[in-house]
């Protein structure tokens, strides 16, 4: 399986890391990936021009963002380019509006 063989992922291919059942995973153009750190100690190490954290456990790649779909009240839909579609939580909301210039 994926998770005995220990890979170096590369920036650039991840497309989000989250956090589920007390583990951590990133997505990746290459499949899922259990990462053997925290979700802030994987925020530490990202760049911080091309990752952004949009809840306590979800953190994406700018870089693979297909759009964001501002029309939910309250909230920010982002729809990803591997087809998942995930939510910017409230607290975060205004930093990405930021981010995006809005």
């Amino acid at each position: 399986s994926k998770n005995e063989k220990i890979e170096v992922l590369e920036q650039d291919e991840l497309i989000r890391i989250y956090a589920a059942n007390s583990r951590v995973f990133a997505a990746a153009n290459s499949g899922e990936y259990l990462l053997r750190l925290r979700l802030y100690e994987a925020e530490e190490r990202l760049n911080p021009n091309q990752f952004v954290r949009i809840s306590n456990s979800e953190i994406i790649n700018l870089k693979k963002v297909k759009s964001f779909d501002l029309s939910f009240a309250g909230t920010i839909c982002v729809e990803l380019s591997n087809g998942t579609t995930t939510f910017v939580s409230r607290r975060y909301v205004s930093k990405i509006k930021k981010i995006l210039g809005i």
